[in-house]
């Protein structure tokens, strides 16, 4: 009888779908399982690569198939899609994940682990919070819009719609001064809890010698150093700095051919948490070229004066991103290049 080597599992919360196939492609089994079959299955199954698609809880199943000894696989779900013959069903998205799993030019996910995941759980919670504080303070600005108190966006100018309804005469209704208190309050508590939430990530990043590392480049804050220790794979993982940047999607869309290169804008295919830091934080460079010219290098000057500000903000996120990958992988810090043109 042939042996497995390869099995494909269809994740999902009550019922597995698994697949069990050898090197050859036959089929073995196919088998249905509950979610507290499936670990004791596994665990008496003789070694073998466990494929799964990137999902959700697909690094928690990959790390419990590698405590059994099996050699665990997650997979883009992009990368499987091709693999599904004719109907889509948990038994053909397990048959095409076992497929894919084979295939020499596959690319995986790497498993995070569980200090990557709950850093990044930190990650998202304030960025969930921070996004509930901005839909409250635009509904409080949308409110007093309609009785003619207009103030600009943000919440920094909060402050000025909070003394608005203090003043008295304002002729305002008064369940519109009760509303705007009840948001102030609330308001308010949201900030207490996104500082509170930044004091963690800060705790985070002080705590590794990678997000300190990246902290030494201009324009890479706490924030950002945690967001790439959580959500970026081992750098070595790439070849060179062009493929990291390749994987953020801050590189050129291509529709070449006939040996014609044709590039469009920014491809926008990979981490878009840590793409949106580095594009704010190259932002933050050139906003503060103003106070610091003399900072400022040659290159970014040019892309300043020959393109718009955020096209040149991209293409500094770009520069940032392989400046990473080559810190990262050489164990070095960042190297200022104006100061070294300087000495």
């Amino acid at each position: 009888m042939s042996e497995v080597t390869v099995i494909g599992v269809d994740l999902a919360k009550s019922v597995f779908q698994v697949h069990g196939a050898a090197a050859d492609g036959t089929v073995l089994f196919r088998k249905k399982l509950t979610r507290k079959q499936f670990p004791r299955f596994m665990a008496e199954h003789p070694k073998c690569v466990v494929a799964m698609e990137a999902c959700g809880s697909a690094y928690f199943w990959a790390r419990e198939m590698e405590s059994f000894g099996h050699e665990a696989k997650l997979i883009a779900p992009q990368y499987v899609k091709p693999f599904v013959r004719r109907q889509k069903n948990d038994a053909a998205d397990a048959e095409a994940i076992a497929e894919a799993a084979v295939r020499a030019t596959t690319r995986f996910v790497p498993v995070k682990s569980q200090g990557q995941q709950a850093r990044s759980a930190l990650f998202r919670t304030r960025e969930l919070i921070v996004n509930q504080r901005t839909q409250t303070v635009n509904a409080f600005r949308a409110h007093l819009a309609e009785f003619g108190v207009v103030v600009p966006k943000g919440v920094q100018n909060v402050k000025r719609l909070v003394s608005y309804i203090g003043e008295e005469g304002h002729g305002l209704p008064a369940e519109i001064v009760e509303i705007g208190q009840q948001l102030t309050t609330q308001i308010e508590q949201l900030t207490q809890r996104i500082k509170g939430l930044e004091k963690s990530i800060l705790a985070a990043a002080n705590a590794s010698e990678t997000t300190r590392r990246l902290r030494t480049i201009p324009g890479v804050g706490p924030i950002t150093a945690v967001a790439i220790d959580s959500f970026a794979p081992e750098m070595a993982s790439f070849a060179n700095g062009r493929n990291f940047s390749a994987w953020l999607g801050l590189v050129p869309l291509q529709r070449s051919t006939g040996g014609k290169q044709i590039l469009g804008r920014t491809s926008k295919m990979g981490q878009k948490d840590i793409r949106r830091l580095l594009i704010i934080g190259a932002m933050g460079r050139i906003g503060s070229k103003h106070r610091h010219p003399r900072e400022v290098e040659p290159w970014l000057q040019d892309k300043l004066d020959r393109k718009p500000r955020m096209v040149a903000a991209i293409a500094l996120a770009n520069k940032m991103a392989r400046q990473i990958w080559a810190m990262l992988t050489k164990g070095e810090d960042y190297r200022n290049p104006i100061a070294g043109v300087a000495a």
